[in-house]
Formats: structure tokens, sequence, C-alpha cells
């Protein structure tokens, strides 16, 4: 009895220990960030702004309407009126951001809205020194502004590459959410090459990261202590932290202050094609194997694309040899392009890969000019019923308000059909259908004619201002 106990008393001891070996071993493979802290807090700095506003101009509330018995009344009365009870006066709306210090002589990076049309920026170092910086340049198209403060023999941090990253790995970010200055935290890259409504130029490297505001324009280092981006936006519902951050490539960053530093302004590649995701039907309708590249949707006039011979329909699957896995991940290679460089594009078009020589433009400042403007078109108006819509040609008027110069018809109604299948809406305009123009009811009713049965066709629609392709099939029977 008693070596049995003896036993499993060993038995438990061994488990013990190894059980303690294991946590052990845990906890030694998670990353240390003290020195990675302690190295680079004194180069990142804290960046107030401060902006006048006109009498009259909003604070960024809104002040209910009580009624006379309302205890608080007369407190939101005496707000709403301002001191000389004629409603607020002059003010100066403020706000806090982060930026950090790129180079010894004063160069500071932060996000372009951490000073947009501000009056004043104010930077402060970790050690309380504080200064009135100028703002050298800035790149709303990146969210980059360039500043410099009249100091030397600064801290400055090391410049990584966002290239290097992968996902799951370690990073780090040091910032000031909601003005706690020089707050660390730490997460994982959760994704990389990621694309944000109207951010197409910048490919996000996306982190699990906690970003408040405040933290927007401070640097996301790696486990050497290298700024590998600029934290610049947060996904949320509520307004805080919720997983899902995103910051700016430190060699997109770098580029672009670079430009700044010569020129005083920042110049991008362009193609001039709108494009969209090739989905599983289109693919098909496109006699491609698997859903990938770039679907052009438009082709601006006279662009470096109409130039080179790019159609709409083609599909975009290579650019300079890299592959289009993606149509966000097109405008991110074509941007960080030089100017008048030419560059081989490899596409799709009736069911075969083709290679095109493009000499790349300059992207226009003005986004209307960059998507091409449209002149006016001659119709005559007429109406129809097709494949489950009502139809109507589109006057002059109507064209030249949409940006359209070749003709279309808008869908007015859509019922039972395969139009409701293939996801047409109401207010559409029929552009294309099988890759045969429609400027016309009468044209839209020869192509449906000559539609293959059973099979995915692609049409393209005009919709909420912008080209894009669907799928539409008709049934066997039909």
């Amino acid at each position: 009895m008693a070596q049995r106990l003896l036993t499993a008393t060993a038995s438990g001891l061994v488990l013990l220990i190894m059980s303690l070996a294991t946590s052990s071993l845990h906890a030694s493979a998670l990353p240390a960030f003290t020195d990675l802290v302690r190295e680079n807090t004194p180069a990142v700095v804290n960046i107030s702004t401060t902006q006048s506003r006109g009498e009259g101009e909003g604070r960024g509330l809104e002040m209910p309407e009580l009624p006379e018995d309302h205890p608080f009344h007369e407190f939101f009365d005496r707000f709403r009126r301002g001191p000389g009870g004629e409603g607020p006066g002059p003010f100066d709306a403020r706000s806090l951001g982060s930026g950090f210090i790129i180079s010894d002589d004063g160069y500071v990076l932060t996000n372009y809205h951490v000073v947009q049309n501000a009056d004043e920026v104010v930077v402060r170092l970790s050690d309380r020194r504080q200064y009135v910086a100028q703002v050298v340049g800035h790149d709303e198209r990146s969210d980059v502004a360039l500043l410099r403060i009249d100091a030397t023999d600064l801290p400055t941090v090391s410049i990584g590459s966002s290239g290097d990253l992968e996902v799951g790995e370690w990073v780090l970010a040091i910032g000031s959410p909601f003005g706690f200055e020089h707050s660390a935290t730490a997460g994982i890259v959760s994704a990389k090459q990621r694309s944000l409504p109207q951010d197409n130029y910048v490919p996000f490297i996306q982190t699990d990261v906690a970003i408040n505001p405040g933290n927007s324009g401070g640097p996301l280092f790696n486990l050497d202590g290298e700024v590998v981006g600029i934290n610049s936006h947060i996904y949320s519902r509520t307004g805080g932290f919720m997983g899902l951050s995103f910051a700016i490539p430190i060699e997109l960053a770098m580029d672009v202050v670079e430009q700044l530093r010569t020129t005083g302004r920042v110049s991008r590649g362009w193609l001039g094609v709108l494009i969209q995701d090739v989905s599983r039907d289109l693919a098909e309708s496109f006699d491609m194997d698997r859903p990938y590249g770039a679907l052009v949707a438009q082709v601006v006039p006279e662009s470096p694309a109409a130039q080179a011979g790019l159609e709409v329909g083609d599909v975009i699957i290579r650019f300079r040899g890299e592959e289009v896995t993606t149509s966000s991940a097109l405008p991110p290679m074509v941007g960080r392009t030089p100017v008048d460089t030419e560059a081989e594009v490899t596409i799709i078009r009736d069911g075969s890969e083709q290679s095109l020589t493009v000499v790349l433009g300059e992207l226009p400042e003005d986004d209307a000019q960059a998507r091409g403007a449209r002149p006016e078109a001659e119709t005559e108006p007429d109406t129809a019923e097709l494949l489950g819509m009502r139809l109507r040609e589109l006057d002059n008027e109507q064209l030249q308000e949409r940006g359209l110069d070749r003709g279309g018809v808008l869908v007015e109604r859509v019922g039972d059909g395969p139009a409701a299948g293939a996801g047409v809406r109401r207010n559409d305009v029929i552009l294309m259908l099988n890759q045969k123009e429609t400027p016309t009811v009468g044209d839209l009713e020869r192509v449906v004619e000559d539609l293959p049965r059973d099979r995915w066709v692609p049409m393209l629609v005009h919709r909420d201002g912008s080209p894009r392709y669907i799928g539409l099939r008709l049934p066997e029977d039909g």
C-alpha cells in the first residue's frame, strides 16, 4: 500500500514538473516589448492642432431642444446662446494625434487627417519639449503629412520594411490614444494588402493592435524595433477599438516623404480604367477557369489605357509581371510606378491571354477627371418590356447628367425574370450585354435574341455613377 502511494506521488510530481516546464516554455516564447518601448518612445511625439472657428460655426455638438420645465433647459439654452446671448462666438477647435521623428534635424511623419485644415500644429516630445511645427507637405490620397520642427540632434526611429511582415507576426504601436501620451499596445498582423473604401492607392496592413482616436499618425513597430507602418484607421461600429486596425505601409509613406521633400508634391502612375472584381458567374461568362484579376468596366477616353488598346471587358491579370489577384491589388501597383514608365499589362480577352504595353500617365488631382468626363450624346427615347424589366431609353440631357456618351437603356422596374436573378436594379442603365453595346432598346432586344441559353453572359450596367459588370443567365427552356 505504501509502495503504491509513493509511486502515485512520484507520478504526480513528474506531471506537475512537466506542466510547469511546458508553461515556462510557452511564457518564454512570448515577446518582451520593454526594450523596444524604452528605446523608441523618445522618437514618438504627441501632436495637437488648433483650428479657428468663426461665429455661427458648429462646435460638433447638437444641443437638444428641451421643455422650459426641464431641469437642464437653462444650462443648454445658455450654452446655445453663448456668452453674449446671441449664439456661440468664435472659438478654437482642437484635436490630438501622434507622429514620429524620422530625421535628427526635425522631420516628423504623421497622418494628413491629423493636421488637416489646422491653423497651428504643436509637436510635443517625450521629454516635454514642444515646438510649433511647419507642415512641409501632405498627400491626401495616402493620408500622409510631413512636418518639420526647429530642433536638431533629435532621437529618431529606424525605418524597416512592411514587405517582410508575415501574417501572425507580433507588432507594437506607440501613440496617444484619447490624449494618453506614449501608450504602448501590441498585437499581431491580421492581413496584408487590404483595400479600404476611398483609399484605393494604399495596400493597408491590418492588425489587431488596440488603436483608438489619438493613435492616428503613430508608428507601428516590428519586434526588431523598426517602423513598418503608420497607424491610420480603425473599423468600428462604436467609435472605439474592435480588433480591426489599419496601418499605411512605411515604404509607401517614405516614397511620399521623398517626393514632398524634393518636389513639394506627389505624383502617381495612371492607367485610366475603372475596374471591379471578377465574380464566379462573370468568370464563367468570360471563359475563365476561376475568378481573379481586375475586370475593366470603363476605359477613360484618351487615357494611357485607351491609347494602348485596352477595352471594356478585358480582365487584367498581371501588371509588370506581378499577378493581379483582385481588382483592389491593381491601383497600388499602378500608383507606385513612375510616370512615363512603359508597363506590360497581361489581359484575358475573348478567353485567351494577350499582352499590351502601356506608357503610364500621371494620375489627375481631380478624381472626376481621373474617371473621365463624358460629352453629350444623342438618342431617340423608346420603351420596352424585356427579361422581366421595364426599360426606357434616356434622352440627351439624362445621358449627360449620368456622364454617358454612347447611350444606354434605363431600367424603370424589375419584376420576376432573368434580370432579377442577375441582380439588376431599378435605375440601372444597361450599357452592354454579352460584350455588345446596347445604346438603344432596339439594340438590346437584338442582342437578347442571340443570347445562349443556360450559360452566364456578362452585362455591363451603370449604377450609382460607376460602371459595373454583373452575370446574366437565361433559363434553358425560356
